[in-house]
């Protein structure tokens, strides 16, 4: 139709052409008429075009391509559960190291610093012990008079006893007339005497300020010439001897593991095999560190409303291959549940959205909803959904309806 009309334009100008050889002014008219003719052809041109749009052809629907997919059957299995958690590296036994009399501190260990060890019995701190060496003195002195007054008495109570005897009236003869009250007065004297020498002799000794046990020092209040007063602080502490780690559990993994000392009739630590591995990855390559459950927390942390259990390091300072642990570092744990038979266990990436996966049934595929009782970094233990025999479809697919058919590859891998 297009080509009819540009060839009735093309004749009206050609008609139009012929007139004007014919006169002069016609050839006038026909110049100043010719591209608005033109225009109008192009014009009505576009318009048919737009007007009239081609049409496809309708051929026949290619079929749609099948998938391919992996596929496993599924078996029952024994499971090994290992629960991942963490926490931060605390010591089990940790306090102040305390001046118990006043003075000027006169000598410092060479361990007293901040982060240097130290052993059970090092004295840290000397304080000046003239004053209490003093004291002993005078208390020595002292107990020496009251034995002599004491030993006066006796001498005069055994005397007094002889002469009533002599004459005849002892049976008369009061108490303090034979000075039995006397004797023992003197006695008490000298006990007296004797408990304040002994506590003078303990103050000299309490100018040596000794390490409790083998520890580390975290910080020092005091130093070299200081005046120290009795109770003051001279340094925090912490034994070395032992670490211990707080572990948070979730509430649907408590049934998972065996929880130690969780009831009076428990013992304090549940096994001697090291059922926690503690990563170390602080200052090197990443170590492990066993370790052992040895408790839970009285209570359930009112924050997270999680219970935590306690693992224990022994020596955490003292091992021969690993890099020392350090006091306040987080450290993620391996902790080794129970052992779980006959149990299908099944790839995470098989699951979609947490809540179902598919299973290949007579050459098609089938959603299946699926309830999850524990899942790690690569597998899922599935407790209802799918069972033994189960053809599980290993391929990542989306968003694929139940029902669509599919075709499986064959060498898939194993679970």
């Amino acid at each position: 139709m297009t080509k009819k009309i540009k060839k009735r334009s093309m004749h009206a100008i050609l008609i139009g052409l012929k007139f004007a050889q014919w006169t002069p002014l016609a050839m006038k008219l026909v110049k100043k008429v010719l591209p608005y003719l033109v225009l109008v052809g192009f014009i009505g041109t576009a318009y048919v075009i737009t007007q009239t749009p081609p049409q496809a052809r309708k051929r026949g629907a290619k079929p749609p391509s099948m998938l391919s997919v992996e596929v496993k059957k599924l078996q029952q299995q024994d499971y090994q559960v290992i629960i991942d958690s963490f926490g931060k590296v605390i010591p089990k036994t940790q306090g102040s190291l305390t001046a118990q009399v006043s003075g000027i501190i006169v000598e410092v260990s060479a361990n007293y610093n901040e982060g240097s060890f130290f052993h059970a019995g090092d004295i840290i701190v000397q304080v000046d012990p003239r004053d209490y060496l003093i004291q002993v003195e005078a208390a020595q002195a002292e107990l020496a008079q009251t034995k002599v007054a004491f030993d006066e008495e006796v001498a005069l109570s055994k005397q007094a006893i002889k002469d009533r005897k002599t004459l005849g009236h002892s049976k008369l003869a009061s108490d303090f007339a034979l000075r039995k009250p006397q004797m023992a007065a003197a006695k008490a004297k000298m006990q007296a005497a004797s408990a304040k020498l002994k506590l003078a002799q303990l103050d000299v000794e309490r100018t040596e300020v000794r390490a409790p046990y083998d520890g580390r020092i975290v910080n020092k209040s005091f130093d070299l010439g200081q005046m120290v007063n009795s109770n003051s602080t001279i340094a925090e502490i912490y034994s070395t001897d032992v670490a211990q780690i707080r572990l948070p559990i979730k509430n649907s993994e408590l049934a998972l593991i065996n929880l130690p000392n969780n009831n009076r009739s428990s013992s304090a630590i549940s096994s001697i095999e090291s059922n926690v591995q503690l990563i170390n990855s602080l200052g090197g390559p990443v170590q492990r560190w066993p370790a052992t459950l040895v408790r839970t927390t009285a209570s359930v942390d009112q924050n997270s409303q999680l219970l935590h259990v306690i693992a224990q390091i022994e020596q955490p300072f003292s091992h021969a291959t690993l890099r020392a642990l350090s006091v306040g570092q987080f450290v993620s744990a391996k902790i080794k549940g129970k052992l779980i038979n006959h149990v299908i266990i099944i790839p995470n990436s098989a699951i979609y959205q947490g809540s179902y996966t598919y299973v290949l049934s007579d050459g098609k595929l089938e959603r299946r909803d699926i309830t999850i009782d524990f899942q790690d970094d690569s597998q899922s233990l599935i407790s209802s959904g799918l069972q033994a025999g189960d053809s599980l479809v290993l391929t990542p697919l989306g968003q694929v309806s139940s029902g669509t058919p599919v075709k499986v590859v064959k060498g898939a891998p194993q679970l």
